[in-house]
């Protein structure tokens, strides 16, 4: 009986094993070298927080929510059809704050509701 074949693969089989252990250990270390150095590192930045006070409310008081009917702000024409409209030419909100500011409602007797079969109207 010849076992020269399987004392080789056992031989090679070994050598696998103990490849991937010190591989396994060269790895850890590396990380273990990697939060040691990460530590020093932030161990000698200054700390951002500072002893002075924190952020403090404005002194009318908190802000509130505030309640307003807007509507749409139209794009400005540019005076030559030629001519192309800059950012700064252009509105910062699409919207505006409407002259009258009291809420629409529906008007009684439309179809308003929910398969009412039709949009409704508004006052």
């Amino acid at each position: 009986m010849d076992t020269t074949y399987h004392v080789a693969a056992g031989a090679g089989t070994g050598f696998g094993y103990l490849a991937i252990v010190v591989a396994g250990v060269a790895v850890t270390a590396a990380l273990v070298w990697a939060v040691r150095l990460g530590m020093r590192v932030r161990g000698r930045e200054h700390s951002h927080i500072g002893a002075g006070p924190g952020p403090r409310p404005p002194r009318g008081g908190p802000v509130r929510e505030t309640h307003e009917m807007r509507e749409p702000d139209e794009v400005p024409r540019a005076a030559d059809e030629s001519e192309r409209l800059t950012p700064y030419q252009m509105h910062s909100s699409g919207s505006k704050r409407a002259e009258d500011q009291t809420r629409r409602r529906w008007e009684p007797g439309s179809s308003g509701s929910f398969g009412g079969g039709g949009g409704g109207r508004t006052k």
